[in-house]
């Protein structure tokens, strides 16, 4: 225990600190994926882990491997045990988060299962979770664990494989955005609807920009994953439905937000494939969604409006973009705090504008800057974002994080960001 407490006490690196850790070094080509709980109420949190196991493989990037965006709710550090070095991070985001900032989080303490995926480690390593105080924004340990890889309790029994199709294939799983979609409310028999959907799905994505030029960057796959009930659950109408991972509207009473919390199941259902991003296609004309920052992406198939859904949503999941709208309902309460500067990099209170997009405005642009509706993607700094229509500012009027159909500059850099990321650049 002591020689823990010291070594964690050297342990000193935080988000936005460089690093080049080789990852040959210190991990294999493998995964270890470490489920964990996140249980409080909205004024603390505290972690547990469940267990850990074995995947077959790591999709993510070789040399990116310190993540130094500091975006994310929580980030996931490990240090080589032996030397104290930095050998890998990466900021994510949970719904167990945006629970904490609800109503019945005031009066009720619940536990969320979650889960994390790393490249697996060569020897023993020290593995940090952290979580964002929002009474600071600064990150503070959550959880603290030695992972030895010879340990017989990473369990190594096989799941289930679903079928995979590939969609679009353009390289090495490491030099691309390996974005995986799941069927969810699909029956077995509607295997080649699913497909078609996803075919669908990702010709709109590449139709839109960054992603139009971006198309051989990635890798893309579907997951044909059947449920014995089509559709999702629609709680807020009594309406349950066995499907494959339990996804769900009326999140947080909210009639058209779809998620699932059984990161369990999601995991489970790609476990042996290589995957950066991942899409929860679910079979249903009711309009509804949801994004999680490095977690999940989630979206109705059939609504008309559901592929414009699809890109919002990745936005969320893959380049960590909030929310620029702010007179829509929401379940949150005060969900940024503005005394400080969002981390989102398409949002900001003005307290630290300076590293947001102060570098691609022309100097004479006013503050708050006046809405023309002849130039939506006009890029500026208007007033409403984030839920909230004062104090915090969008850089466009009417981007695909609000209500328009293409991104602002703002959000197209932040995803070619990510995509650069992924890609090992």
């Amino acid at each position: 225990m002591r020689k823990l407490l010291i070594l964690l006490c050297v342990l000193c690196v935080r988000p936005g600190q460089a690093a080049g850790p080789q990852y040959d070094d210190f991990f294999t080509e493998e995964g270890l994926r470490i489920d964990f709980a996140l249980c409080g109420n909205e004024r603390e949190q505290s972690a547990a882990l469940q267990r850990l196991r074995w995947e077959p493989r790591w999709a993510g990037p070789r040399k990116n491997l310190i993540d130094t965006s500091g975006y994310g709710s929580y980030y996931v550090n490990l240090y080589d045990m032996a030397s104290g070095t930095p050998i890998y991070s990466r900021g994510f985001c949970t719904l167990f988060d945006e629970w904490r900032t609800t109503d019945r989080a005031r009066f009720e303490t619940q536990a969320w299962d979650n889960a994390v995926v790393v490249p697996f480690p060569r020897r023993k390593v020290v593995f940090e979770l952290t979580a964002r105080d929002r009474a600071t924004m600064r990150f503070v340990p959550l959880l603290t664990l030695i992972v030895d890889p010879d340990d017989p309790a990473v369990d190594r029994s096989p799941l289930p494989r679903y079928e995979t199709v590939d969609i679009l294939v353009s390289g090495p799983p490491s030099e691309k955005v390996d974005l995986v979609f799941l069927a969810e409310g699909y029956a077995a028999t509607d295997r080649e609807r699913f497909l078609a959907d996803v075919r669908r799905f990702a010709d709109r994505l590449f139709e839109t920009e960054p992603y139009a030029r971006h198309k051989d960057d990635f890798n893309i796959r579907a997951v044909v994953l059947p449920s014995a009930d089509s559709g999702a659950d629609e709680s807020g109408r009594g309406i349950w439905k066995n499907t494959a991972l339990h996804s769900g509207f009326y999140t947080f009473g909210i009639d058209r937000y779809l998620t699932t919390s059984d990161m369990r199941a999601v995991r489970d259902a790609v476990w042996n494939v290589p995957n950066d991003a991942l899409f929860i296609l679910v079979d249903t004309d009711i309009y509804g969604g949801g994004g999680f920052y490095n977690f999940y992406a989630i979206g109705s198939a059939g609504h008309p409006h559901t592929i414009r859904v699809f890109v919002h949503e990745l936005g969320h999941s893959l380049a960590g973009l909030a929310d620029e709208y702010f007179a829509s309902e929401v379940a949150y309460n005060d969900f940024y705090d503005l005394r400080f500067e969002p981390w989102e990099p398409n949002i900001t209170t003005l307290v630290d504008f300076g590293r947001k997009w102060a570098d691609m405005l022309p100097s004479d642009v006013a503050v708050p800057t006046p809405v023309d509706a002849r130039e939506p993607l006009r890029l500026g700094v208007y007033e409403g974002g984030g839920y909230s229509a004062k104090g915090i500012y969008r850089p466009a009027d009417a981007c695909c994080m609000r209500s328009g159909d293409r991104f602002c500059p703002v959000c197209c850099r932040a995803i070619e960001r990510a995509i650069d990321f992924l890609c090992d650049r």
